[in-house]
């Protein structure tokens, strides 16, 4: 999914990402007491401008006595113009804040980290449950990059930009509200000011910041071109063209350099314009306040708290746009993740499965055609049908993009068949609960990808809650045992990430071993010898024989010779069976497929 600085949100936005409150929904009380607090601390901070006003200001006998004979004696208690009176209430102003502030924050981050880990661990049981299709038209890379972004974005939202957002609010609308009590007149002279110069700073920063942003893209460039030419080395090496790279390089930090200096002139522009005309409007406003506080019509106390009121309008204004755009990135974020979310899942019985169906290993494959939602254009089956008795050893050959891994995907349920249906013992796939039937099968593939445990966990990957021994005995019979005991730590060997730790033919062993501790009713071989080296495929054709006893067995090859004994060899063509027997049976067709690919590869 395409990011760009500015988020621009589909209408229903919100109403896509209000589901997100749902994660909210069990810490609301968490959530409701912090912004009770959030609006006490905002509210309570806001006396700090009076009060600093009754602290620095000084106003004449005259009129500290005119105020206090308006003030009733009831209330003459409280003597602000007491100056250890003043500092006791200050005091008592900031413990208060500090004391709502704590629990702001401590709440806040209460229900964003409990509501977040809901939402990491839901967005982590959705994707394990969607179709490899969603796999097939998204990268595995983008997701995981932009779930964890995303997240990331909405933790700082929940936890600072949005009590934020609402404290300058609060700030804007308070601040206003006293200033007009204090001197309407000033108050409207402010507002014809401050905030038009507010604005005017925050477009030109937006400016900045998409100069700011380009400069970035250039840099990102600069630095391709340097992974691209280290990464490729020796070929840059081997071409003689390291004076092409140099130039090539020396193109992109060039750009790279004059849109620095760009952002460079612009950014003493707008220093420069933030200088001049926000300190002077302030200036002006003081000006204007001083002429008042002379002729009578303010208190000098007054006119101090109006300036800090002013000052703090201003910044909030400035900072509303910036914090208003933050929350609407993070409601496009939401809104992605939420799309995720409430994206189509298999349905898989996410608990153990505690009785295996126990199938015979019978399979038919009826009038099957499909082809992949990606390029649904291109049919890569074409009404095929197939039967398999329990048991037997089912060879598919055929060239690349025959169909011969798409057969074994729709065995496997990763896909649903456009027309036609597979039966498993005679009863539809679509009848099974999909986790149960899976369980009854096994793939070891081509590409082994271990997980970055050991080797013991690894293996028992295919029965989680397998003993020791069975491990063992599981490893002896993909002939493992042997190399894996060669290792200093044994079974508690580190494979690394992805197995990188173990050469190929090992990797294929332990995935062997784990396909026999799951003694599955259904095994699928998945050109699971073609990149071993001739003495790795002796031991690993072993294994696989002995894995292959006793139960249903498709086995795609490329190389005739692991097949020969099959019960039946099915020869496959543009998506069709267009070949089917034995090894005996298939050479003798006159300018049969099979017959050609094993002249060539036995000549």
């Amino acid at each position: 999914m395409a990011r760009s600085e500015r988020i621009k949100l589909e209408k229903g936005s919100f109403k896509k990402a209000s589901t997100f409150f749902r994660f909210i929904k069990p810490y609301r009380l968490a959530f409701s007491v912090g912004m009770i607090f959030l609006f006490l601390s905002s509210l309570i901070g806001m006396l700090f401008p009076y009060l600093m006003g009754q602290l620095i200001g000084k106003d004449t006998p005259e009129v500290i006595s005119s105020v206090t004979n308006v003030i009733p004696e009831t209330q003459q208690w409280l003597d602000l113009n007491n100056t250890s009176t003043l500092i006791k209430v200050m005091i008592c102003v900031f413990a208060a804040q500090a004391f709502f502030s704590f629990f702001r924050i401590y709440l806040f981050g209460y229900f964003t980290a409990n509501s977040l880990k809901d939402l990491r661990e839901e967005a982590f049981k959705v994707l394990v449950s969607s179709p490899l299709n969603f796999f097939n038209k998204n990268k595995v890379g983008e997701l995981t990059s932009r779930i964890s972004s995303d997240v990331e974005l909405l933790r700082d939202t929940l936890n600072t930009t949005l009590a934020t957002f609402i404290r300058q609010i609060i700030t804007v609308v308070f601040s206003l509200v006293a200033l007009f009590f204090m001197s309407p007149r000033l108050c409207f002279i402010m507002l014809s000011v401050v905030p038009i110069v507010a604005i005017i700073a925050v477009v030109f920063g937006k400016f900045i910041k998409k100069v700011a942003k380009e400069t970035q893209d250039a840099s990102a460039k600069s630095n391709s071109v340097l992974e691209e030419s280290l990464m490729g080395i020796n070929n840059v090496k081997a071409f003689a063209n390291e004076f092409f790279e140099i130039i090539r390089y020396r193109k992109q930090v060039i750009e790279v350099r004059d849109k620095t200096m760009r952002i460079v002139k612009w950014r003493g522009l707008f220093f420069s314009f933030v200088i001049f005309f926000m300190f002077g409007s302030i200036v002006f406003i003081i000006w204007q306040g001083k002429l008042m506080v002379d002729t009578g019509d303010m208190s000098n106390k007054s006119f101090i708290s109006f300036i800090l009121y002013t000052i703090f309008v201003g910044g909030a204004i400035s900072n509303l746009p910036d914090l208003y755009a933050k929350v609407q990135k993070a409601i496009g974020s939401t809104q992605s993740l939420m799309a995720i979310l409430d994206g189509e899942k298999e349905d898989l019985a996410l608990t153990p499965i505690e009785a295996s169906l126990n199938l015979k290993g019978n399979v038919n494959l009826k009038n099957i055609s499909f082809s992949y939602e990606t390029r649904d254009d291109v049919e890569v089956l074409k009404g095929i049908s197939l039967d398999v008795e329990a048991g037997q050893q089912i060879a598919l050959v055929g060239s690349s993009g025959a169909g011969k891994s798409t057969v074994s995907a729709l065995l496997l349920q990763f896909y649903k068949p456009n027309s036609g249906e597979i039966l498993f013992d005679g009863k539809p796939a679509k009848e099974y609960n999909l986790s149960e039937l899976r369980n009854e099968m096994a793939i070891v593939p081509q590409e082994v990808i271990l997980f970055g445990g050991t080797i013991k966990e690894n293996i028992a990957y295919g029965r989680l809650n397998a003993t020791e021994n069975e491990i063992i005995e599981a490893a002896k019979g993909a002939n493992a045992h042997d190399f894996i005991m060669s290792f200093p730590d044994g079974y508690e060997t580190y494979v690394g990430d992805r197995g990188i730790q173990l050469s190929g033919g090992q990797k294929q062993r332990v995935a062997i071993a784990r396909a026999i501790l799951k003694n599955p009713s259904i095994l699928i071989l998945d050109e699971a010898t073609s990149s071993l080296d001739s003495e790795s495929e002796l031991l690993v054709q072993e294994a696989l024989e002995g894995l292959m006893k006793g139960r249903t067995s498709f086995v795609i090859a490329h190389r005739l010779s692991t097949i020969k004994n099959c019960d039946k060899i099915v020869v496959m063509d543009q998506g069709m069976i267009v070949e089917s027997g034995t090894h005996d049976e298939l050479v003798k067709i006159e300018n049969g497929i099979y017959r050609n690919l094993s002249e060539i590869q036995y000549r």
